[in-house]
């Protein structure tokens, strides 16, 4: 018998538990990434307002910070869904570990309820509070945005890379919480690769119906401002994404081989491991794919011909399910790189010719990169938690461990589908009667009107 099976609870329903948790998080980590980002884009856009007295800059800022609120209350249903998620799906989880991470937990609710305030006096103090007060108001909701996410990546590096604490007779003891959450060898890599993601997600989700309206002839000033924001966040953001999402590699390599393992599909311990590009696996290998020699070992170990452990080396029982991690992994770094090399045309155009591109297929693809950067995202997630499989707790506690034996997972499951049906139908609702709010009158000088599709930007802000 595997480690990771003994002493499981009965539940039949573990694959739909694991799916219910997934479906919740898939829902609620965009979110995640507009609270980590989109303040901070919203405070750069009224900082320019300040500095230049310009009234569209706090026309795009206003604007904005109506769709950040309507983010925010959605994060916050789908954020405290995951929380009762955590006690009624997985209780022995948290009933052996609350003291490991419950300070986590306790910071990230302070967070919380800190951003909800400050986001308030925000959004409904800009005809009511003097230019640089209000601007300070929303700095608290930067930093408590960036707070609540880096205690909830606390937990999760702590889930991959386990420490700060000892088991006695099966009990949690000795407890080093700080040492456990920030001193994990998981938690700096992830927190970078995570930030960087919510940049990269929001700022093309952001710039994509500018975009769009670019194409579609409509490209005055006002068009051209709120696009190169966002754009220009996500084009610096996003070649980075590449060099941290090596670090992370490395990391894993040393600390979850089998994790690596999966993500190639190495089925043997091999020496100058090779990478393959597409093909599945099968029968301890990967089939149709197109291999590149040594590659996986040179990126692993900055060693041609590291050793690397295979999937063999543990049982059938402790591997997680290999093509799911290797699609989930490639998927994200195909399109990253995609991502990256439209950041690079982007910021090569504006440095170069001081004006934001011309060419429609550009325009075209920053639409395209929003959806894009979300499945990323997912992906990436994907490859990291089910790639930790069959732990819930690194080789320390099993997921069949934590799961609770209550017989309704199924229903809860129909039920919180639907609930998130109906919860993004309305959101995007929300957004589509925000976007079709007249745009407040601007001096002659400010106003923004429509143009031929070919004509020639002058400006990028």
């Amino acid at each position: 018998m595997s480690l990771a099976a003994a002493l499981t609870v009965s539940q039949p329903h573990l694959i739909e538990a694991r799916q219910l948790q997934a479906l919740s998080f898939i829902v609620h980590i965009p979110f995640v990434c507009f609270g980590v980002a989109f303040p901070l884009l919203v405070l750069c856009v009224e900082w320019r307002y300040l500095r230049t007295g310009d009234p569209l800059y706090r026309v795009v800022a206003q604007r904005w910070s109506k769709v950040m609120i309507t983010l925010f209350t959605a994060g916050v249903v789908t954020g405290t869904v995951l929380s009762f998620e955590m006690g009624t799906l997985w209780p022995e989880f948290t009933a052996k570990f609350g003291g490991v991470f419950g300070l986590a937990f306790a910071l990230e609710g302070f967070s919380f309820f800190a951003e909800a305030i400050f986001i308030g006096i925000y959004v409904y103090g800009w005809p009511r509070i003097p230019g640089r007060l209000h601007f300070a108001a929303g700095v608290p909701i930067v930093i408590t945005g960036l707070l609540g996410s880096a205690m909830v990546i606390a937990v999760n590096g702590w889930m991959n890379h386990p420490q700060g604490f000892h088991l006695v007779d099966g009990r949690v003891t000795h407890v080093r919480p700080v040492y456990a959450l920030f001193g994990n060898g998981y938690f700096w890599h992830e927190l970078v690769h995570m930030y960087l993601a919510a940049f990269v997600v929001t700022g093309f989700l952001v710039a994509g119906p500018y975009a769009l309206r670019r194409l579609r002839g409509r490209w005055g000033r006002y068009e051209r401002v709120a696009l190169a924001v966002p754009l220009t966040a996500a084009a610096i953001a996003a070649p980075l994404q590449l060099v941290v999402g090596d670090w992370a590699a490395r990391d894993v390599a040393a600390a979850q081989p089998i994790k690596l393992a999966a993500i190639e599909g190495l089925g043997t311990t091999t020496q100058g491991a090779p990478v393959h590009l597409l093909g599945y696996y099968a029968d301890g290998r990967v089939a149709g794919g197109i291999a590149i020699p040594r590659l996986l070992s040179l990126l692993a170990a900055h060693d041609p011909n590291a050793v690397l452990a295979g999937l063999d080396t543990v049982p059938v029982a402790d591997q997680p399910p290999v093509n799911l991690v290797r699609y989930s992994f490639q998927a994200m770094v195909g399109i990253d790189s995609l991502l990256a090399l439209l950041a690079v045309v982007f910021l090569v155009i504006v440095w170069r010719h001081q004006r934001l591109p011309t060419r429609r297929w550009f325009y075209a693809a920053v639409v395209a990169a929003g959806p894009l950067s979300v499945i990323a995202l997912v992906a990436g997630w994907l490859t990291t938690e089910v790639g930790r499989q069959p732990w819930v707790v690194y080789r320390v506690m099993g997921t069949e461990q934590a799961v609770t034996g209550a017989g309704g997972v199924p229903v809860g499951y129909g039920v919180l589908a639907v609930a998130y049906a109906v919860l993004l139908a309305g959101v995007a609702w929300v957004l589509t009667r925000l976007a079709r709010v007249p745009q407040p009158e601007l001096p002659e000088a400010e106003a923004a009107p429509a143009v031929s599709r070919d004509v020639a930007e002058s400006e990028v802000m």
